[in-house]
């Protein structure tokens, strides 16, 4: 998990660029984004509160992780990913939302 420590370190790093480019400019945007989503306080709700745990098994190492946990939390760590996917890859989000 990204600590707000690591996210004014990578701050401070693109600040510190000299003649910065695009790239640059656009990981410091991202990572403010995700600074300032970090210090709000998350307000998840659902339409109808799902409860109970995840059984979802794939073989995968995320199915490994999610696995018996609470189907709200995981939920929320997956909207906390979108959101930053967002800004970090505006494609590969629209691709999944699509999906969705």
């Amino acid at each position: 998990m990204i600590t707000e420590k690591d996210l004014k370190e990578a701050i401070a790093e693109c600040q510190g660029t000299r003649n910065p480019n695009a790239n640059t400019c656009i990981k410091l945007a991202s990572y403010y984004a995700i600074l300032d989503h970090m210090k709000e306080e998350p307000n998840y709700s659902f339409a109808s509160e799902p409860t109970g745990q995840v059984s979802y098994d794939s073989g995968s190492a995320f199915s490994d992780a999610i696995r018996g946990k609470d189907i709200s939390y995981v939920l929320s760590v997956i909207d906390e990913l979108m959101d930053t996917l967002q800004v970090l890859s505006p494609k590969l989000y629209n691709a999944t939302m699509d999906r969705l």
